[in-house]
């Protein structure tokens, strides 16, 4: 997608290689900033400021082949600091955002669905290394956590979806008879 020439362009002051470079990932970072968040808007925020944020620093890039890791990790911490926010000013909407285990009884859900059921830090380094296809020690540096984590994450995150799917299969079955 990115290659070091864009970057190395970008980070000259060329705009429209920085431009390439983010419609390289604009799909790719709505679709990651749609895990961390609920609202379009919110993610048009996370993605306004992180492609802000990457343009003013751009500079500050050493390693042009990091760009994508670099970019995702500006956008993981405005989606960070969007949902803490959030969550200063307002309660949840309702109880299913709290327990969503109570819902999992009742609606088949695709996989999809399934991920957004998991909690955030989970969500985070399913998103990142199902849809991103970023390595466990991309994953580490991109999030400042140990690859022993990431790893027990995925692990985690394995076992619930596979626990939500069952549930949500046997539902079906339920319901067909």
């Amino acid at each position: 997608m990115s290659t070091p020439l864009n970057v190395q362009q970008a980070q000259q002051g060329d705009r429209e290689a920085f431009v390439r470079l983010i419609r390289a990932y604009e799909a790719n970072m709505y679709a990651f900033s749609r895990t961390m968040l609920s609202s379009d808007e919110d993610c048009a925020d996370a993605i306004q400021e992180t492609i802000l944020l990457a343009y003013r620093s751009i500079t500050t890039l050493r390693e042009l082949a990091y760009f994508k890791t670099w970019l995702f990790r500006i956008l993981i911490h405005e989606c960070s600091r969007i949902r803490k926010n959030k969550a200063k000013h307002q309660l949840l909407a309702s109880d299913i955002n709290n327990h969503p285990e109570k819902t999992l009884a009742y609606e088949a859900i695709d996989i999809q669905d399934a991920v957004q059921r998991l909690e955030p830090s989970i969500r985070i380094v399913i998103q990142l290394y199902y849809f991103e296809d970023l390595t466990v020690k991309q994953i580490a540096e991109m999030i400042d956590i140990r690859e022993g984590t990431v790893k027990s994450r995925l692990h985690r995150a394995r076992t619930l979806l596979g626990e939500y799917l069952t549930d949500s299969e046997k539902e079906i079955e339920y319901e067909t008879c």
